[in-house]
């Protein structure tokens, strides 16, 4: 595995990105889809089945797909912002983590903490092994010196109180991407199941603004091309393009549905 972290280079260009959830905990899948071009992909273990083993079957899912002419990188989302289910995953050899639900400044530095070992005057809280995937299994001694400056912390805005303290939570040092989650804040807003109202986009707007005001990337769920193309003009530049699910399902509805069609009309 190699030390750079290409994701949280990537988020140091202005260039867009498009990546995938994947929610089946699905290593085949995790694969098939790392040969389809994403530039990432999301192990979601948030609400996606996924054990820690099976984290750790994803990540080398992933690195085969790699090894065979892909390149796409990996993203863990953990179910909260907890350092000990942090350090987990990236002894699995995780290096960027998607954390839920944060709402204010306290939290994502706390988020922040969880994936760095403590060293000089950085503030880190995770518990140091050699001994894991991460370091190949303790053949690798330089990767306890590199971890820290590959973390990458991708911060969701997914609440009421996240929009309004996305100023100071974008100020946050080692906070590399804020992501809105769209579904959760339209619920916390009064809004379930609208995230199209006007007071969502009002509350992306704003996102979006201190995104640009702190030089910090914003990421957002596209459901289809067409809404992805719309948030890239809005400025959006991290793009997770529907999800495994998403896309099996809309794969295999669509050719039932045109197999149906088809013999509605030979009829």
């Amino acid at each position: 595995m190699p030390h750079a972290n290409t994701l949280k280079h990537s988020l140091s260009t202005t260039q867009p990105s498009v990546g995938c959830w994947l929610t089946l905990a699905s290593p085949a899948v995790t694969e098939l889809i790392a040969h389809c071009g994403f530039d990432w992909l999301v192990i979601d273990v948030e609400h996606g089945p996924g054990s820690i083993q099976d984290i750790a079957a994803q990540l080398r899912a992933i690195d085969a797909a790699n090894a065979n002419g892909a390149r796409t990188a990996a993203a863990v989302r953990v179910t909260a912002n907890d350092p000990s289910q942090v350090k987990r995953v990236m002894d699995c050899g995780a290096q960027t983590i998607v954390f839920p639900n944060i709402d204010n400044a306290t939290q994502a530095q706390a988020a922040v903490a969880s994936m760095r070992f403590a060293h000089g005057a950085t503030h880190g809280v995770r518990g140091i092994a050699g001994m894991v995937r991460a370091g190949r299994y303790g053949l690798d001694p330089s990767y306890i010196q590199s971890a820290n400056s590959q973390a990458c912390a991708i911060i969701q805005i997914e609440s009421a109180a996240g929009v309004e303290n996305v100023d100071a939570i974008a100020q946050v040092e080692g906070v590399d991407c804020l992501f809105i989650g769209t579904a959760d804040l339209s619920a916390s807003l009064g809004l379930l199941g609208q995230p199209e109202h006007d007071l969502v986009k009002a509350a992306i707007d704003k996102v979006l603004e201190a995104g640009r005001a702190h030089a910090k990337v914003v990421g957002i769920f596209a459901t289809s091309v067409e809404q992805a193309c719309h948030y890239c003009e809005q400025g959006v530049t991290f793009i997770a393009l529907h999800s495994d699910t998403g896309w099996l399902a809309k794969g295999a509805t669509s050719a039932i549905e045109a197999f149906s069609s088809t013999l509605r009309q030979g009829r």
